[in-house]
Formats: structure tokens, sequence, C-alpha cells
């Protein structure tokens, strides 16, 4: 048995399942949207000019304090764009996905019967953007 190419295999049976075309598409979208690219040049734009200000000896706070505004408006922009929504919801689908397999093939190195064992739900009570463990609670 060939766990490389078995590997290889999954990989191509992701890439059938609806979660990851569905994110593929959004992805092709978000590249293809001109707004989204004029918005993601302005936030790199802003995030440089921050911090080329910072980093100064004698930063001002006032210009910082300006960028940060314009960047927390922008980003709200580029965040509320129809594609960057539909983006952010195919990406979380295949992040499960992904996250669950990941967690089925850990169960299965550390001894697990690959027939029936199942992941434990993810539910720490965790604010998910520290943790990064992508559970959305």
């Amino acid at each position: 048995m060939d766990v490389i190419k078995l590997t290889r295999d999954l990989g191509a049976a992701i890439q059938q399942d609806a979660r990851y075309l569905r994110f593929a598409a959004a992805r092709e979208a978000n590249e293809k949207d001109p707004e989204l690219l004029d918005l993601m040049g302005q936030i790199q734009l802003l995030q440089m000019n921050y911090q080329q200000e910072a980093s100064k000896e004698e930063p001002n706070h006032e210009a910082m304090a300006a960028f940060e505004k314009q960047f927390n408006e922008v980003y709200g922009t580029f965040m509320a764009n129809k594609n960057m929504q539909e983006y952010e919801a195919a990406r979380h689908d295949i992040d499960e996905l992904m996250n669950y397999v990941m967690q089925l093939l850990g169960l299965c190195v550390n001894g697990a019967d690959p027939v029936t064992c199942e992941p434990e739900p993810h539910d720490c009570g965790c604010d998910c953007e520290s943790c990064h463990s992508d559970c959305h609670h």
C-alpha cells in the first residue's frame, strides 16, 4: 500500500468536493474583481505607510492614527464586498473539511480504528481569533 499515492488520491477527491469547488470559484472571482484588487492595493499601501511611520525615530502618532482609521474604513469596505463575503464563507467550509480530515488522520496515527474513530468536536469556549482553531464559536 503506497501512502503517498493514497494521499494524492485523497487530494484529488477533495478537489472534486462541492466545498472545494465553491472555494476555488470564490477565489477566482476575488482575483478578477477590480474593486477588491483596488481595495487590496489601498490596504497594502496603508500598511506600508503605517509601518514606515512607526519605524521612525520619532513617529507622528497623529499620522499613525489617521493611517489606522483609513485602514479600518478600507478594510470594512473590502470585507463587505459580496465576492469577499462568498470567499470567506467558502473558505470557512473548506477549512472545516480540512480540519476534520487532519483530526481523523491524527486519530489514526495515534492508533485509533480508521473505520470507527470520530474526532471530538472542538468546543473550547475560546475566542477563536486568539487560538486560531477556526471553530468560530
